[in-house]
């Protein structure tokens, strides 16, 4: 059970004592003005000297933080390797590396194309990013709604650097989206009449919020599981992608695999090759914590851009604003969003509300960064320091029983440590949530290399610069649906020529013309969290 300090018992009832005076208070929100100050000043992507600029490649020049850069400019695990293209392992029109929800609907939507589809996935399928997803996914299909005004609220949620033709198709697919998954078997919130509940997110003007409780992302992952499985497609599971293959005409034709359990190769040939790797939390760039699940190195965008794609917004990450604080055995792990739509506020060590709870989560997330570091609000805890979110207001707002029903996994979460959350605040920071940057694509999934489409976090330019509370799920299923169509019909046009390394090998002669000598394996595959000895 989870022991709170002195510090932290005499700054929880100071939150006790003011509750009732914040109760239905509405908390200004911060002008146009006031949110550049706040995120210029706090926000992690600010700080200049986490990032260095690329020195090979189509983003030469551009930057992005070390740690991704290590990475982008690391040595191909391949080079050494004796790899016999001849004769593959596998031979199939579509081959999709990754097995989260962008991975599995674009591999059901391939199948539907009569594509012979194959998933390689570096963990199990359904092991990634989505399974963790609480909150739940937009989509505008109320009286009072459209995708017009979800496409303003996620435009200016994305500072306007969205990619519009992007941007379009992730709106105006969004209620079809919720739809099919509703047909799939997704069990949505539902009122009596059937009607689906939606609720707020922070950013949002319309209540388009479609949620699961809190296992949004959970149930959604196992409806597609499920449905990939039944339909018999291909999954190599514990198989990592650690280079994409071409044929000679430079057009992408497979990928090599590496079996995560017996270190053997595999050669994989593919007409078509959709990266739906997902994110990097498990970079920890700057030394944050994560809310992604083990796999989330970037593999996917490393890979793409030996392989000749460009990146585009790759220094821009989304630190979600309540990541868990404490315990220690959940630090980083993510406090939906959810919380604070049905409620809770964000209060600092004295009990004063000090940012309104649902401002975009860039804001929110630099707010909270404020408090701690510039404005003395926070409160220590055994891995650092954090706020109160003031989760006991969700009853007093909506009634006896609101938790239990509406965020049962977040009840659950915190009361392995014996922390009641019905009656106890929780204290929250930061935690490393999403990759908004990612490879570039068209409208139609394809990046700049010819047969090669991405899907799901990978992608960037979707969100601009900042995503807002359940467009990821939305877009895993709209990009990924859409890559495995558009690959799935490709796929019968395509003639491979002869397989080949060989741009493997030229990109390790620009890194070296570039003065670059690296022996960083590349790509990552697994955080590694061995204790270092001194």
């Amino acid at each position: 059970m989870y022991q709170y300090t002195e510090e932290q018992l005499v700054s929880m009832k100071k939150v006790e004592a003011t509750r009732a005076s914040r109760f239905g208070a509405e908390i200004r929100r911060m002008t146009a003005e006031e949110k550049d100050e706040v995120l210029a000043s706090f926000h992690p992507d600010y700080i200049t000297s986490a990032y260095e600029e690329l020195k090979v490649g189509l983003n030469k020049g551009g930057k992005v933080l070390h740690e991704l850069a290590a990475l982008l400019e690391g040595r191909s695990r391949v080079l050494d390797m004796n790899i016999d293209l001849s004769a593959p392992d596998y031979d199939v029109d579509v081959l999709i590396i990754g097995g989260g929800g962008a991975g599995a609907s674009a591999a059901i939507e391939a199948d539907n194309c009569g594509a012979n589809v194959m998933i390689a996935t570096k963990l199990r399928l359904g092991d990634a990013n989505t399974a963790m997803a609480e909150g739940g996914i937009q989509a505008a299909d109320k009286e009072n709604d459209s995708p017009a005004i979800h496409y303003l609220d996620a435009f200016g949620g994305g500072h306007f650097k969205n990619k519009p033709e992007l941007l379009y198709k992730l709106v105006n697919e969004a209620p079809e989206a919720i739809q099919w998954l509703n047909n799939l078997g997704v069990m949505f919130d539902k009122a009596p009449d059937g009607t689906m509940i939606t609720t707020h997110g922070g950013g949002t003007s319309r209540k388009r919020m479609h949620a699961c409780r809190d296992y949004s992302g959970s149930e959604i992952m196992r409806v597609l599981r499920d449905e990939v499985l039944n339909r018999g497609i291909t999954v190599v599971d514990f198989t990592s992608a650690i280079e994409l293959i071409k044929d000679t005409d430079g057009k992408v034709a497979g990928a090599v695999l590496l079996n995560m359990e017996t270190k053997e190769i595999l050669v994989a040939r593919a007409k078509t090759v959709i990266i739906a790797t997902g994110g990097a939390g498990r970079l920890h760039y700057q030394g944050f914590p994560t809310s992604n699940h083990y796999g989330a190195t970037a593999d996917g965008l490393v890979l793409a851009y030996r392989a000749g794609a460009k990146l585009l917004y790759p220094e821009t990450l989304q630190y979600h604003p309540t990541g868990a604080a404490c315990p220690t055995q959940i630090y980083g792990a993510l406090v939906t969003e959810k919380v604070r739509s049905l409620g809770a506020q964000l209060v600092n060590k004295d009990g004063m509300a000090f940012v309104n709870p649902l401002e975009t989560r860039d804001v929110t997330a630099s707010a909270i960064i404020r408090e701690c570091k510039k404005n003395g609000g926070g409160i220590a805890t055994t891995d650092g320091e954090g706020v109160w979110l003031d989760t006991p207001l969700i009853e007093m707002v909506n009634g006896e029983g609101t938790i239990e029903k509406r965020i049962p996994a977040m009840m659950r979460m915190f009361g392995k440590y014996g922390i009641d959350i019905r009656k106890e605040p929780i204290l929250v920071y930061p935690t490393l949530h999403y990759q908004n940057g990612g490879i570039d694509i068209s409208a139609n999934g394809m990046s700049g290399v010819e047969n090669l489409y991405v899907a799901g976090e990978a992608v960037g330019g979707i969100h601009g610069t900042n995503r807002l509370m359940g467009n990821s799920l939305l877009d895993i299923i709209v990009f990924g649906r859409n890559a495995g169509r558009q690959a799935g019909e490709k796929c019968k046009s395509v003639t491979l020529k002869s397989l080949t390394l060989d741009f493997v090998k030229d990109y390790e002669k620009e890194l070296k013309a570039a003065g670059i000598s690296s022996e960083m394996p590349s790509p990552r595959l697994l955080p590694d969290y061995r204790r270092k000895d001194n």
